[in-house]
């Protein structure tokens, strides 16, 4: 019984460049819904890196970014503080307006970026790795599998699918197998 969601497949996703044109991303959800990158209140996004480019900036957001896939890479804020995001789905949250310079640590990579407008935006991201059935909380708002099987009122996802829960009560999600999702929640 569908709760008036979206399932948005992964091969249906719009690639667009980077802000700064550095890289590719391909939007997942936009609150509120067509905003750009000046208006967003919150933004949820999957980003292409492909060499060593900086990052857009972003001020007044606070940024939480979780490698996907691929090797990974170091992050090198504000020239001072480094980070190596070389651990598949472990968070990493910064400020939007830093300078961020990324140097590879492999080929190309694929990440999940939650943008949230500071002091009227609060959320976070949360990995889901084992089998499970769970009630899907109702400040979820948006799923993406990364890989494995999943099972949402609105339907089946695939690697690489996302889904957008409608208004109603939504549902209860299956996680199968050895499958890995990030969840993202919003508060206020």
């Amino acid at each position: 019984m569908s709760t008036a969601g979206r399932i948005l497949r992964a091969d249906e996703l719009q690639a667009v460049p980077w802000r700064n044109g550095q890289g590719i991303t391909r939007e997942l959800a936009v609150m509120p819904p067509g905003a750009g990158a000046d208006d967003f209140l919150w933004r949820v996004s999957l980003a292409d890196v492909v060499g060593a480019a900086p990052f857009s900036r972003f001020p007044g957001v606070d940024r939480t970014i979780v490698l996907l896939d691929g090797a990974g890479f170091r992050m090198t804020l504000d020239s001072a503080q480094v980070h190596e995001l070389t651990t598949p789905c472990a968070p990493f949250a910064f400020p939007g307006e830093a300078d961020v310079a990324v140097a590879l640590a492999g080929g190309p990579t694929r990440d999940f970026n939650l943008m949230l407008r500071r002091g009227r935006a609060t959320g976070e991201v949360e990995v889901w790795h084992d089998a499970a059935l769970r009630p899907a909380p109702p400040d979820l708002v948006l799923l993406h599998l990364v890989r494995g099987q999943a099972r949402t009122p609105d339907g089946d996802l695939g690697p690489g699918d996302s889904w957008l829960p409608g208004a109603e009560a939504p549902g209860t999600i299956r996680i199968d197998g050895k499958a890995l999702a990030v969840r993202v929640h919003l508060a206020g």
